[in-house]
């Protein structure tokens, strides 16, 4: 049966009152998403206050659960709980494009060469997505599953030296968008505040993460070769070879690249990346190798209390 709220003219359901005591939904002229621009100005005047709060905080580490929870206790609908939600997440998991931060990668869009420290901040977000993909995928494995499991890996053990993922998103790709600021078409600003959220293992991180998280045990787990990503009829034609790693690129971060500088300059840099990569093909075709870390892991088995 719903409680009652009562009051000297009102009595309404329990239920009718969490309804009651919110902002009006929808999108219509009288709803609060039509009507909250004051609000949304009056958040961005104290951004700064938040984002103080946010680098003072001390945040959890991987072997510690590596949870970071954020709740907005309001009861409005909308967009402005987006935006601040949005503003926490980025100043936290986007160290590296914090001028402020000791991993700001300046001047760069990839880890591969970085400083340490921004080698860092890439390492630690690897590894708290696969903490998190790992939680994830134990809730669905059955009793007995096995999980097989690819992903990008290097033979390094230097997380600044990306191997493949380093030619492919590296040098031809950063000097592709250090055209277009030399050139004027873009604002410093711009290029740095944009880094390729691709990150390639080595084996000894990978297995650190999946032993720490608990979740699965390793039954197998080694690198492979996984060869070029350019897939080229004439390799010795240099435009095709380019283009075939212009268009690699594009592949995985075009539509990236295309949100944050638009189409018109996405063009641009990929036609710039396509020319240079052209003036290297030998190179590319000889040095350029991808490798994966192949896993095959077991969820642990729950423990149990001694008799």
């Amino acid at each position: 049966m719903a409680m009652a709220v009562k009051g000297e003219n009102l009595v309404v359901t329990k239920l009718k009152l969490e309804r009651m005591l919110s902002m009006k939904g929808g999108k219509g002229e009288t709803s609060y998403l039509k009507n909250s621009q004051a609000q949304a100005r009056h958040a961005r005047a104290m951004l700064h206050f938040l984002e103080a709060t946010l680098s003072a905080m001390k945040l959890p580490l991987l072997e510690d659960g590596g949870t970071f929870a954020v709740a907005d206790l309001g009861c409005s609908c909308g967009t402005n709980t987006l935006f601040l939600m949005g503003i926490i997440v980025e100043h936290v998991p986007e160290r590296v494009t914090d001028k402020r931060s000791p991993a700001y990668n300046g001047g760069r869009v990839f880890v591969h060469g970085a400083s340490a420290d921004t080698a860092a901040a890439y390492k630690q977000q690897f590894q708290a997505d696969l903490a998190s993909f790992l939680r994830a995928r134990a809730v669905e494995m059955k009793v007995g599953g096995v999980m097989f499991l690819v992903c990008l890996g290097r033979t390094s053990i230097d997380p600044a030296d990306q191997g493949g993922a380093g030619f492919l998103f590296g040098a031809h790709f950063q000097d592709a968008w250090n055209d277009l600021v030399e050139e004027g078409l873009l604002e410093s600003e711009k290029r740095d505040s944009f880094n390729i959220p691709v990150y390639a293992a080595c084996l000894r991180e990978f297995k650190e993460v999946v032993e720490a998280e608990g979740s699965f045990s390793i039954n197998k787990l080694q690198v492979v070769k996984g060869g070029s990503p350019l897939v080229v009829n004439h390799p010795e034609d240099a435009s095709e070879v380019g283009r075939a790693l212009a268009n690699s690129c594009r592949s995985v971060a075009g539509v990236l690249v295309e949100a944050h500088i638009g189409e018109r300059l996405s063009e641009e840099l990929f036609g710039r990346l396509e020319l240079r990569a052209a003036r290297h093909a030998r190179e590319l075709m000889e040095q350029m190798q991808f490798f994966h870390i192949v896993a095959s892991l077991s969820p642990s088995l729950p423990s149990h209390p001694a008799s």
